[in-house]
């Protein structure tokens, strides 16, 4: 008989198969999936599961509660065709959700639509939620500033650090991608050591129409340790700025020199949105799904996740009236939808720190400050919520957040604010997952933030990948208390932060 660790290895290792770079399919040999398999917003006795193949045809998918497959649940095929660069989703639906985090095998193969032909099953692995314990991890940036896939260093590390604490799902914070920066096959750092990259044409250059987009998402998955942790830990992805480009907002015209053939930036982020839909196991209900959206991870834990660049206003001071970080609608439903929330602890993931200066220019804010008090512009946006959040008592909330390339603890307090009413609450900040680390910002008192614990390379520095302050983050949660720690990619090391917070109520 085959036992569980052997099938376990086999599996795997069909997946890191299916995961190597392929060249132009061979109708001669069977049809072949092209970056192994991913899953993604597990909750509610559903998942979604992704897979692309080699070329166009049907996906196959089955999932079973055991890896043997004994009685497999069919789902209906889905078509791939170039429209969607050769990739599909599927939900998995009738999942158990009887609270014990079972683990679920799902294997997916690729079917010729045109010709005789059926490939060999990528097998991958999610858990359902648990009622009594959930751990997960989040970071965000990755292969941003030029650092790509380093073969001589190990590839994407921080992919293979998370993997080893089989957390229930990892939370990609934003900056899936870097598609303005350039891969290239060498950079040469300020102490003088070369970084070697991976590279082809299409990561050498700015992206600027959709096949570039595609190329960049592609390129991640060309990385072992990236493709192993889709297999077998569920993503719960959402978008920044770098998807597109630094410091987008709608309507905004590029005037940089490197975009010849596009400066648009509502229709670069157009395809950028594309890609990411096409590249990540984000849940599809409808046509044109939102990227904010709520999962229900069991009783313990709702997450939120905030969308910051399809509904923003212009970067300016950010002094004036009201602006829109959120927008309307997605502030309405955020708020209805966090007083709602049965589970025991909140996290909300949003995309940008709310308290740290992230400039833009000499004069312009890219994020939610703007340097002091009382609330002013996008701060006015915040206030409201949090405000709201505190009459309609939301407690045990968390926020999680990551664009600054560096890792930090910050807790809120309107005992140390100026004119805003809110419930204390901590914010954390992690990454960068495979960047250049920089920071740390400086903080806007507005919201009365105090930094408890940062780790980051200092003002007007970088640092790369291989000098220590690539970061994740990971929550804990019970019952009775949430447990959060930061951590540096080194194999074996331990957290280099901890903190427990007890549940309110």
């Amino acid at each position: 008989m085959v036992n569980r660790r052997t099938l376990l290895r086999t599996a795997l290792a069909t997946t890191a198969a299916a995961c190597a770079p392929r060249g132009p399919a061979i109708l001669r040999r069977a049809p072949r999936l092209s970056h192994g398999v991913q899953s993604g917003d597990v909750g509610g006795g559903s998942a979604t599961v992704w897979a692309r193949g080699e070329e166009p045809g049907l996906l196959e998918i089955e999932w079973d509660t055991t890896e043997r497959f004994a009685q497999p649940r069919r789902v209906a095929r889905v078509e791939v065709t170039p429209a969607t660069d050769l990739t599909g989703t599927a939900e998995l639906t009738g999942l158990p959700v009887d609270g014990r985090g079972q683990t679920i095998w799902y294997r997916i193969r690729l079917v010729r639509s045109a010709a005789r032909g059926t490939g060999e099953w990528t097998v991958g692995r999610l858990r359902t939620p648990s009622a009594e314990r959930v751990r997960f991890t989040w970071s965000g940036d990755t292969c941003g500033q030029g650092f790509g896939i380093n073969d001589e260093w190990g590839g994407l590390q921080g992919y293979r650090a998370m993997r080893e604490l089989e957390p229930a799902f990892f939370v990609h914070a934003g900056d899936l991608i870097y598609a303005d920066n350039p891969i290239l096959p060498e950079l040469t750092l300020p102490d003088g050591k070369i970084w070697r990259n991976r590279s082809n044409p299409r990561v050498a250059r700015v992206a600027q129409e959709l096949d570039d987009f595609r190329a960049r998402f592609a390129y991640n998955f060309d990385d072992e340790h990236v493709c192993a942790l889709a297999a077998e830990v569920p993503i719960v992805a959402t978008w920044d700025d770098h998807e597109t480009r630094n410091n987008w907002w709608p309507g905004q015209v590029l005037s940089d020199e490197r975009y010849t053939r596009e400066r648009s930036a509502s229709q670069l982020a157009a395809w950028a949105r594309q890609a990411t839909l096409e590249w990540t196991p984000i849940r599809r209900r409808g046509a044109n799904p939102p990227l904010h959206r709520q999962l229900s991870y069991g009783p313990l834990l709702d997450v939120f996740l905030l969308d910051l660049r399809a509904f923003r206003q212009a970067n300016d001071a950010n002094r004036g009236p009201r602006q829109d970080m959120l927008g309307t609608a997605q502030r309405t439903w955020f708020v209805d939808a966090m007083a709602r929330s049965q589970a025991v602890w909140k996290v909300v993931v949003c995309s940008q720190p709310l308290g740290l200066l992230v400039p833009d220019g000499e004069q312009a804010q890219e994020g939610w400050a703007n340097g002091e008090g009382p609330p002013l512009g996008r701060e006015l946006e915040l206030a409201a919520m949090l405000e709201e959040l505190h009459r309609r008592d939301v407690r045990n909330a968390l926020w999680l957040t990551a664009d600054v390339h560096y890792a930090a603890a910050h807790h809120y307090d309107p005992a140390r604010a100026t004119g805003a009413v809110f419930s204390p609450f901590w914010e954390l900040v992690s990454g960068p997952l495979h960047a250049g680390a920089f920071g740390p910002n400086p903080l806007d008192p507005t919201f009365g933030p105090e930094v408890r614990w940062q780790k980051a390379v200092g003002a007007g520095a970088m640092g790369a990948p291989w000098d220590g302050f690539t970061a994740f983050g990971s929550i804990e949660l019970t019952r009775e208390a949430l447990t959060a720690r930061q951590h540096g990619v080194e194999q074996g090391a331990a957290p280099w932060w901890t903190m427990t917070l007890p549940r309110q109520g």
